[in-house]
């Protein structure tokens, strides 16, 4: 059975490694804020150039496997700025994986200075790549961690290389509070004060969200991306408002890129949550992925993008047999094309403990 291949709209490549023995925090995190103190903000910044590329080179490998033949990235790695998004675009035009990339600009460490190298290495990005599966957008990491300097000097360089801003949008009511001590209703209307979101801009989890500023997103173009298993995992809330809106793709968030398990699991929660969107908008936000994938690369050029499915022998899901990428067959018989699956993964796992030795090395927050 042949049919269009999976759009992971939104997600973090870096994130393969920490299957293989990232150290927990000492003390468990109480809300989101202390979730990304406490670990994923200390593991970006512990991200060197071999632990990007092995867990790029992973994550993109078992995307494949899993019928994925799109993704969409947002990356960050404070003490490996420069030259840290060819590692991850090397790993999808290796592999045959279509991609869209961004580094997520951020004042969290380094102050404005950090947030101009995270700006200027989207604009070198977007203006050098050459890469025929890859593009480039310019990305934020999130309102609450940007000045207004940087959000407006975003959507500036946006518009002048003519692309969009990928951004995270109201994952936590964390993002909420900051917005308003700033004078404003919430990130949404921040960002849009300072012109950080061109149209065809692509804001991450939406949760926080009102149903109106949902359909106000839609109007303007832009898209929301929603990321229901990452956020049930951080007990951020359930995005039901994403409802009032078609412009929605289905992301992992770092999860793994089986998005028919995402989809799976976004029904179930949407029933646990008694969300009245009904099976078919839930089902249309794979989709939604594939749209948003043709604004950035052109519509016919997904038309290559396929993937063909076979009954499972023990009675389970259909079993990705053959994966096709621009016309390039990259999964053959379930199998990696070139590649074995199996060696990426003991790359990952021999690069994954000089990368913990790093992050426990940074101070634990307060």
């Amino acid at each position: 059975m042949k049919q269009p291949g999976f759009v992971n709209a939104h997600t973090h490549l870096y994130s393969a490694l920490a299957p293989y023995g990232m150290p927990a925090p000492r003390r468990a995190p109480v809300n989101f804020v202390e979730i990304l103190e406490a670990v994923w903000w200390r593991l970006d910044r512990a991200l060197d150039a071999r632990a990007i590329r092995a867990g790029a080179r992973l994550y993109v490998a078992e995307a494949l496997l899993h019928g994925t033949t799109a993704l969409v990235d947002h990356h960050e790695s404070p003490n490996f700025i420069e030259g840290s998004l060819d590692v991850l675009a090397d790993a999808c035009e290796e592999f045959g994986m279509r991609a869209v990339l961004t580094y997520g600009a951020t004042e969290r460490n380094g102050g404005r200075e950090e947030a101009r190298r995270g700006l200027a290495e989207c604009r070198r990005f977007v203006r050098d790549n050459r890469r025929a599966l890859v593009r480039g957008v310019v990305g934020l990491h999130a309102s609450f961690t940007v000045s207004d300097d940087t959000a407006r000097e975003a959507g500036e360089l946006a518009r002048e290389l003519g692309t969009v801003v990928h951004v995270h949008v109201a994952e936590d009511t964390a993002d909420v509070a900051d917005a308003r001590t700033r004078g404003h209703a919430g990130p949404y209307e921040r960002l849009l004060a300072l012109g950080a979101l061109p149209e065809g801009s692509l804001m991450a989890h939406g949760v926080w969200l009102s149903p109106d500023q949902v359909r106000d997103a839609q109007a303007r173009g832009l898209w929301l991306l929603h990321n229901p298993r990452s956020n049930a995992n951080n007990r951020v809330g359930y995005a039901r408002s994403l409802a009032a809106s078609a412009h929605v793709g289905l992301g992992t968030d770092g999860f793994p890129s089986d998005l028919r398990e995402e989809l799976a699991q976004l029904e179930r929660i949407a029933a646990a949550e008694g969300d009245t969107a009904g099976t078919t908008q839930l089902r249309g936000r794979l989709d939604a992925g594939r749209q948003l994938m043709g604004e950035r690369f052109g519509g016919a050029a997904l038309d290559g993008d396929t993937i063909e499915l076979q009954p499972s022998p023990t009675g389970g899901a259909p079993v990705v047999q053959r994966v096709t990428v621009a016309d390039r067959n990259v999964v053959e018989q379930g199998r990696l094309v070139g590649a074995d699956i199996e060696s990426l993964r003991a790359e990952a796992r021999e690069a994954a403990p000089e990368l913990w030795r790093r992050m426990e090395s940074y101070p634990w927050p307060n």
